[in-house]
C-alpha cells in the first residue's frame, strides 16, 4: 500500500491509465477481428473496406503508445497479404 500522498495519487493515475489503455486495445482487437471475419467469410470487397477502416484504428492506437509501431506494421503487412491472397 502506497504510504506517501504522492504515492496514492501516482496509484489512482496508474489505475486510469490502465483502464483507457486497456479499451484502446479492445479496440484495436476488435478493428483486427473484423477484418479477420471478412477474409474468412470470402468477401474481398467487404475485407478490403475493414482492412481500410482498421488502418487508422491501428495508426491512432500506436501513436498514443498502446503498441509499437513494429507489431502495427506486423498486423498491417499480415492483413493485407491476407486479403491480396483471396482468391
Amino acid at each position: 500500500m502506497a504510504n506517501s500522498a504522492q504515492a496514492r495519487k501516482r496509484a489512482r493515475q496508474a489505475v486510469k491509465r490502465r483502464e483507457y489503455n486497456v479499451s484502446l486495445r479492445s479496440k484495436l482487437r476488435t478493428a483486427i477481428k473484423f477484418v479477420r471475419k471478412a477474409i474468412e467469410a470470402g468477401d474481398k470487397n467487404l475485407a478490403h473496406n475493414a482492412f481500410s477502416s482498421s488502418l487508422g484504428t491501428i495508426d491512432s492506437i500506436t501513436g498514443k503508445g498502446i503498441i509499437h509501431k513494429n507489431k502495427a506494421a506486423r498486423y498491417k503487412s499480415r492483413l493485407s497479404s491476407a486479403i491480396k491472397m483471396m482468391n
